[in-house]
């Protein structure tokens, strides 16, 4: 792996967001389970953690994981070219968070290196099986939409200095109820799996940074 320093914008927390890249950054955290409504931070939180980490240990790498399961039907089966072709319009909020947190002054280029690099990579969660992470620190995003065989497929590819980040919001899925995450995220919030370094971190409507409108709305969701 090719050493690609880069810079990193600094970013104003605030006290929740702050416990989570403590937590994030503490080298005994293997793995965080990140639940939340849609615009509360997570996926913003988890990229910003992982930045954070890769700035400050050139040996780790970041991989990105997520489904291929939209609002519509289609795989990536039946989309025109190569994997990286295929898969490329799903990790738009990766990109996005990338744009906002790098320096504007070397964004795209340093961006576009980290990539080149293989410093970051993505895939979708189907492309796991088999494999042996060391030195990762990996996102899986829009955990609500595996199931609970891709999310046992996933926590058990992690190996030597690998940290997971899962997030997934409990309120959405679009896999007709199949969703493993709100059975996982219970399964390991206890004090057991505390101590062996995963941890669950729960984000609520109040949490929400997107618009006052957005936490309205998912608070009357949440009353159906």
């Amino acid at each position: 792996m090719d050493s690609t320093p880069f810079n990193l914008k600094a970013k104003k927390l605030d006290e929740k967001q702050r416990r989570l890249l403590q937590l994030a950054l503490d080298p005994s955290t293997k793995i965080i389970y990140i639940a939340g409504p849609a615009g509360s931070s997570k996926t913003y939180m988890a990229v910003y953690s992982a930045l954070r980490l890769l700035k400050k240990r050139e040996e780790l790498d970041l991989l990105y994981v997520r489904t291929v399961i939209e609002s519509a039907e289609k795989g990536l089966g039946a989309l025109p070219g190569d994997l990286d072709e295929k898969f490329n319009p799903y990790i738009a909020p990766l990109q996005d968070k990338l744009d906002e947190m790098l320096p504007i002054k070397s964004s795209p280029t340093s961006k576009r290196e980290l990539f080149e690099s293989g410093r970051i990579k993505a895939r979708p969660i189907n492309y796991l099986r088999g494999a042996d992470w060391k030195n990762k620190v990996v996102i899986a995003d829009e955990a609500q939409n595996f199931t609970l065989k891709e999310l046992t497929t996933l926590i058990t590819r992690i190996g030597e200095d690998t940290k997971l980040f899962i997030c997934g919001d409990f309120m959405q899925s679009d896999i007709n109820g199949k969703t493993g995450f709100p059975q996982i995220f219970k399964l390991f919030n206890d004090k057991e799996s505390k101590d062996k370094g995963i941890h669950c971190f729960e984000f609520t409507e109040e949490d929400i940074k997107r618009s006052e409108i957005l936490k309205f709305i998912i608070r009357k969701l949440q009353q159906k």
